[in-house]
């Protein structure tokens, strides 16, 4: 009975941490392409169309969908990383995830940039974008604004504290 227990333990454990890493996965998908697409989107609608089709609805929307595409792709490739692992790697790829101090001061920063932007930018643009737009639009500007807001605080000299990740035995 017990050996069947701690076989179902390990599965469970097994399960759970793919299921973190695959949700740390959409969750920088988003960031990155939240970050990426408005500069890509501007670029290609000015230099395809020119300034008369350029518009801020559609730069909200682009946003909003590069970052849904964001999570769909960073949980997929994740998903397919973590699967094809060995249970060590996925444990230890975990466990550095919860103590990567950066990785959570940028997921904190991004999270109250996208905040903050889905409120402020239907204040500011509301004539000039739909409500949807607006709202997922200026989400993932802000999400955006928080990574770079992470990344500029790292450089200027204010790094996140760095901690040690303990010994932890894996049971095999």
């Amino acid at each position: 009975m017990t050996d069947n227990f701690a076989v179902a333990a390990t599965a469970q454990a097994r399960s759970a941490d793919i299921e973190f890493l695959v949700r740390r996965g959409m969750t920088k998908g988003y960031q990155i392409l939240s970050f990426l697409t408005p500069p890509i989107y501007t670029t290609f609608a000015l230099t395809r169309y020119g300034r008369s089709h350029f518009s801020i609805n559609r730069l909200l929307r682009a946003t909003w969908v590069g970052g849904s595409v964001g999570i769909a792709g960073g949980g997929a490739f994740e998903y397919a990383r973590s699967v094809y692992s060995n249970e060590e790697n996925v444990r230890t790829r975990r466990i550095r995830a919860a103590y990567d101090t950066a990785s959570i001061r940028q997921d904190d920063h991004s999270t109250i940039g996208g905040v903050l932007f889905a409120v402020l930018t239907p204040a500011v643009l509301w004539k000039r974008a739909s409500p949807v737009n607006l709202i997922l639009g200026g989400a993932g500007i802000g999400s955006a604004v928080g990574f770079l807001t992470h990344h500029a605080r790292t450089v200027s000299g204010d790094p996140p504290p760095v901690v040690q990740i303990p010994d932890i035995p894996i049971p095999t």
